[in-house]
This record gives C-alpha cells, structure tokens and sequence, in this order.
C-alpha cells in the first residue's frame, strides 16, 4: 500500500527530525528537545498545544476541538526511547532514520516516534482530503513510559476533565506474523524488582565454599520457588484476584489464529514452556499472569577464571499481571511466600513504577469501529486481541477518563522495539496511516 507522495513525504521528514534526537529517558537525555518538536508538529495541525510540567519529564498536551455533535479521539504516545546499547550490534546508525530495501530503521521508528508520526500522517492526509477536521483530537505524549510512566498515573487523575473523548488510541500496533492486521483493548499489568542476598562481609577465596553459603546457589533456589517448569506460579495468593474472562472475551481467544509456530520462527525459539500451541498458546500469553526474570548479577564474569566466593548476588524480575491484580498486593504475597520457604533474608526492592491491567469492553462501538477500519484497509478479517501481552499506563485512562482504548499501528512482529536495528516496514507504516484516516471518517465522519 502507498500513501499520497505529499503524506509520505510529510511522515518521512517528521520521523527523521524525531529519531535524530536522543530522548533516552532511562539516561535522562534528549527529553526537553523531543518535546519541543512534538508540540510544534502537532501545532502545524492546527491544534492547541501545551506542555504540562511533571516530577519529570513534561507531558505534551494538544487539543483540537470538534463541530457540534462530533465525537474526539484521544491519542496515547510517548517520546521516549529505550537506551541504543549495544551499539556494535547495530547496522545503522541508531538516531538516524535510515531506509534500505523499503524498511526504515532507527531507534523509535516502531517504539513509539513511528507510531506517534502514524497519527499525525493520517490527520493530516484527512485534513488535506476532506477539507477539515469535523471530529475533535487531543493528544497525550509523555516522556517516561519506557522507565514506566512513574507520573502519568497522577497526571492522567488530576487532568481526567480535561482529557475526556470517546475513545483512544493508544500507543503500539501493526499486523502479526503473518501479515494480518491486528488490534487490542487492554494491557497486562507489571511490577519490576530486585531481588538480592548477601551471605558474606566481601568477597572469598573459593576454597571456602566448603562450609560457607554461596549467594548464587542461595538465590537461584529462591528464584526456582516461584514458578514450575511450566511457568505456573507458586506464590500463594497470586492468583487469588484473577477473574474469568466474559463470554465475548473468550469467543475472540477462541476466533485466533495459531500463531505459535509463526511467532517461534519470529523470536528463534524451538518451543514453549509447558509445550502450549493454539488456544492455550493464546490464552497462556494474553490472559494469564506471570513471573519473568530479566537478569542475574554475581561474582566473576571476565575472562578466564577467578577462584572467588561471591559476596552477594541480585536478579531482577518482573512480573505480569492481568485484570483485578492489585500489585501492592502481590508485591506481600512474594514477600510472605520467600519468608515462609525461609529466604528472610533475601532483600527485595520494587524498581520503576507498577501499573494495574486494564481491558476495554470488546462491544464498544469505538471498538468496533477499529475492527472495521482494519478490515477495510487491509481486505482480511483482523485478528482481535482481548489485551496484547505487553504493559503500559492504560489503566488510569480508563479508570479516571472512563475511556475505551484500542491498539492500531505498523509495527510487525519483528520490528525489534527495545532491541538493536528496530525498524517498520514503510508497507506497514502505509497500511497503518490509511486504516487511522478509516477510522476517523467511520468514527468521526465526515465533514458536513
């Protein structure tokens, strides 16, 4: 699919100037100036623009009212970015927008400074076809989602007034493995920790691992205790909160596709815990909750060997929650569940910010004016997720704004977002600003 040569131009030279600035948040950098150039992209639609001051980075705040009777639409993204790091693992330079053989890389071009340009492409496209905006828009864009919106959750509470519409898009999309177009209503829930034990004032002569505790062995029985091999969690409590899925949530599990196979080719892995595929793949992933671990840290890792006891030894984790999980409350059943199996002594530390679940009700008509949008665009029936697996700040839009939220966008199962030489096929991103610009004139219709 190919956009108007004016919308392509357009989007192109907008996400250029983005992906040039380094707005790392977890390195504190590029922040203000990644701000500035979303106000003044989005003030060249003819919107209202503010920036709104937070405990960190400022939220972008834009809004274009509509014709009387109208619907607005409110959009979620961020202009944040993960670190490049490792930088020798990139084949291009990771803030420079690059194009080779009809895919655009660069750090952001998927997660979020892609999606983000999606939204203004079609706005624009729109504007320039029909004359004029006769639906109203607003816009949320903060800078601290990918070191877990530690402000918006308090920000969406205290300006939820003023960011009243009919529905939002929220932030991430695209189609999946196989090509077909997909989107979501809701997001698991997460909370990241440390967990760490020290069995040593400092670090030993490995000969003494004969009679004193080594952390590693200590914290990896720890770590062991909180999951099967099949990936069920052990933590008593954990599941406690978790509720059934209503019938149309699960008619949708029921209607995906398999894409077990498809997404293992994806991600180089020959197979899944507990050996799930069809439905089960899907509802294990979407659905159900879980504990990850993200990484382990511990005495020598140079090269050679060094004959050493290790002092201490930390990992961190995190853990995905579903709809109804309180994770202050799951935060004290890992706590009582170390206590209990005899690990008091090993610290746990919550990092970032925890965020609730959220799922919007699959019957709203903003819902299924998406679906449309998406089966009109692409010509094949869109593949409809009850939530998508990963996490965000959804939540407070729902529970302070009352909103319905859906996913739309052009990222792919291999756009590498967070990873080295993340990239959008330019295909995609087309694909994604003509379904957007469907969606306003089935949702927002057309101008009088």
């Amino acid at each position: 699919m190919r956009l108007p040569d004016a919308i392509y131009t357009y989007a192109r030279q907008a996400l250029k100037r983005l992906v040039e600035i380094p707005s790392v948040s977890a390195e504190a950098r590029g922040l203000p100036e990644a701000a500035a150039l979303v106000t003044e992209l989005l003030a060249e639609l003819g919107a209202r623009t503010e920036l709104h001051t937070t405990a960190g980075a400022p939220v972008v705040y834009a809004e274009h009212p509509p014709q009387p009777g109208r619907p607005t639409i409110l959009f979620y993204n961020h202009y944040d970015v993960q670190p490049a790091a490792p930088l020798e693992e990139w084949r291009t330079e990771p803030f420079r927008l690059t194009e080779k053989d009809g895919v655009w890389y660069g750090r952001g071009v998927s997660d979020d400074k892609g999606e983000l340009v999606s939204r203004l492409a079609a706005l624009k496209w729109y504007r320039d076809e029909h004359g004029s905006l006769p639906f109203g828009f607003k816009f949320v864009v903060e800078g601290e989602e990918e070191v877990g919106s530690p402000n918006l959750r308090q920000y969406v509470e205290e300006n939820a007034a003023l960011l009243e519409a009919d529905g939002c898009i929220w932030e991430f999309g695209g189609v999946t493995a196989t090509g077909a177009p997909m989107t979501y209503f809701g997001l698991k829930g997460i909370v990241c920790l440390e967990l760490s034990v020290r069995t040593a004032g400092h670090d030993l002569h490995s000969s003494l691992g004969a009679v004193v505790e080594n952390p590693i062995y200590r914290l990896a029985r720890a770590l062991t205790s909180l999951r099967d091999d099949t990936g069920h969690v052990l933590v008593e409590g954990f599941y406690d909160d978790v509720v059934a899925l209503t019938p149309t949530e699960e008619r949708l599990l029921e209607a995906l596709p398999d894409e077990a196979s498809e997404l293992a080719a994806v991600y180089g892995v020959d197979g899944y815990l507990g050996g799930v595929t069809g439905v089960e793949f899907q509802r294990v992933l979407l659905t159900e909750p879980n504990v990850n671990y993200n990484g382990f840290t511990s005495g020598y890792d140079g090269p050679g060997s060094k004959t050493v006891l290790p002092a201490t030894a930390s990992a961190k984790l995190d853990l995905r929650l579903v709809p109804r999980q309180d994770p202050a409350k799951v935060m004290a059943a890992l706590r009582a569940h170390l206590d209990k199996l005899g690990f008091a002594d090993v610290r746990m530390i919550e990092l970032e910010t925890s965020e609730f679940a959220a799922r919007s009700d699959a019957d709203h008509p903003f819902v299924r004016a998406t679906i449309d949008a998406l089966r009109e665009t692409y010509g094949v029936e869109p593949v409809v997720y009850p939530n998508s697996a990963g996490s965000g700040p959804m939540h407070p839009f729902l529970e302070h704004v009352g909103l319905p939220v859906v996913g739309l966008g052009c990222s792919h199962p291999g756009s590498r977002a967070h990873s080295p030489n993340e990239n959008v096929r330019i295909s995609d991103f087309a694909s994604s600003v003509t379904a957007t610009k469907r969606l306003f004139e089935l949702f927002g219709g057309l101008p009088d």
